[in-house]
């Protein structure tokens, strides 16, 4: 048994059909919102196109695993057998009792055919997660491997788009990757005979283009009752530096319980949401963090009035919002790929751990309150503080961001007490340009090597 779970749009559907060249002894696709008994007929329809026999739709899911079973064995055991059941938790409806009937056929049946190949596949992480990976009945530990698959890295996305005969710049990449990901479904959208913007323009901003509703159908198909996810990534969106769980109950409404742990943990498990260390304390608070970036995007520019200009995209470079979006959402690209930053720096092989800290200061010692949003903390006893800059130059350190940079610093040492050398590195477009105050930074990362392996 194979699991394969990702974010919906990131082509989990496509590799295995890819990978198998479209080649199964069996494939059946769940339908989403659809009562038990259309999703039986489906399975009665593609048991005819494989049998070549005429099949009524079974009564329930214990008699269709059992035709199911009925037409494996006729197919011998001499060759590969792959049975492919996409979108699988979109079957598991309401009292259907399709996963005890999944459990009994794979236990009596599936787990002893040695030629047997069941790939189980959906966007609904959790439900995977929940009911076939973590399962504590007659499933746990029936998997044979899982196939978590991750949306594009930037090196990918251009890899991706140079196929398609696409001409961009990084940056442009780059800034497109801030608003889709690496999600291949939204990218396949794109034209490579309209520029950047003109395409942002026309997948986005034009009534009722490809992606005009993409926000409500991607929650809804992905959480039962999305309403409340959609109230917790709200909250989130607006405190770039993510919320405590205490915080998000604060702003939902939403009580402090189980179900709320398990709003968070299926946002985390889907990718929607990263969690962030806190530097130097294990007790406090894991930080919740927005890291979706369509949502990202839909919560800073398709909502309320923006909606109204077919090319507020382009029309909109100069914009404090957009600078602003830029700069943060930088971060987030910066986060993820911490992997080109550690080889970029030389210290890929030293065991380090990602993390975040800040204070509100404290007046006795003189120090101001300051963020951080990511730190590299490595066992040869060396802290990178990493600062995260998204503009269209050379970023130039001025006198009063030197001088912010060194009350950081400060407020760091003074108080993590920490032992550790501290240095600082940039992480910007297209460099520090050299001057009075550059020489503050130890070390600096470009885009060029976030587009490395």
């Amino acid at each position: 048994m194979v699991i394969v779970y990702g974010r919906r749009r990131v082509g989990k559907t496509f590799l295995i059909n890819q990978y198998f060249d479209n080649t199964f002894a069996f494939k059946l696709t769940g339908s989403y919102d659809a009562p038990k008994a259309v999703q039986l007929e489906m399975f009665a329809d593609e048991l005819s196109r494989r049998t070549g026999v005429e099949k009524k739709p079974p009564m329930n899911w214990r008699q269709a695993f059992k035709e199911l079973r009925e037409y494996l064995e006729g197919l011998g055991t001499s060759q590969k057998c792959v049975v492919f059941f996409d979108e699988m938790p979109w079957l598991d409806t309401h009292k259907s009792g399709f996963l005890k009937a999944f459990e009994y056929f794979w236990n009596d049946f599936g787990s002893a055919r040695n030629n047997l190949i069941f790939i189980v596949c959906g966007s609904a992480t959790s439900w995977l997660v929940d009911n076939i990976e973590h399962n504590k009945g007659g499933l746990f530990n029936r998997q044979s491997c899982k196939l978590f698959l991750n949306p594009f890295t930037l090196r990918e996305t251009e890899e991706y788009l140079l196929s398609k005969n696409f001409s961009w710049s990084r940056y442009d990449i780059t800034e497109c990757y801030m608003i889709m990901g690496g999600i291949p479904y939204y990218l396949s959208l794109l034209d490579s005979s309209l520029s950047y913007l003109q395409n942002i323009d026309k997948l986005f901003f034009r009534k009722k283009s490809e992606l005009w509703d993409e926000f409500d159908h991607l929650y809804s198909t992905l959480f039962k009752k999305s309403e409340n996810y959609i109230s917790v990534v709200s909250a989130l969106s607006k405190k770039k530096e993510g919320l405590s769980r205490k915080e998000i109950c604060a702003r939902t409404g939403l009580p402090s319980n189980g179900y709320m742990s398990k709003i968070i943990k299926n946002l985390v498990d889907t990718g929607f949401v990263r969690e962030n260390l806190f530097f130097g304390n294990k007790k406090r608070d894991t930080i919740y963090q927005l890291a979706d970036y369509y949502t990202c995007f839909y919560f800073n520019f398709l909502t309320g009035k923006k909606r109204t200009d077919e090319h507020y995209w382009s029309n909109s470079l100069d914009l404090p919002a957009r600078r602003t979006w830029a700069g943060l959402t930088f971060e987030q690209v910066c986060k993820d790929h911490v992997s080109q930053i550690r080889k970029s720096l030389g210290i890929f092989g030293v065991l380090s751990e990602i993390s975040s800290w800040s204070t509100v200061g404290d007046k006795t010692l003189g120090i101001p309150g300051t963020q951080i949003d990511m730190l590299i903390d490595r066992r040869d006893r060396v802290i990178t503080l990493c600062e995260m800059k998204f503009s269209v130059n050379d970023y130039i350190i001025d006198k009063d961001y030197n001088e912010i940079i060194r009350n950081k610093i400060e407020a760091f040492k003074r108080l993590t007490k920490t032992r550790k050398a501290v240095q600082i590195v940039f992480v910007t477009t297209y460099g520090v340009r050299q001057n009075a105050y550059s020489s503050i930074i130890q070390g600096q990362v470009t885009l060029d090597e976030l587009f490395g392996t």
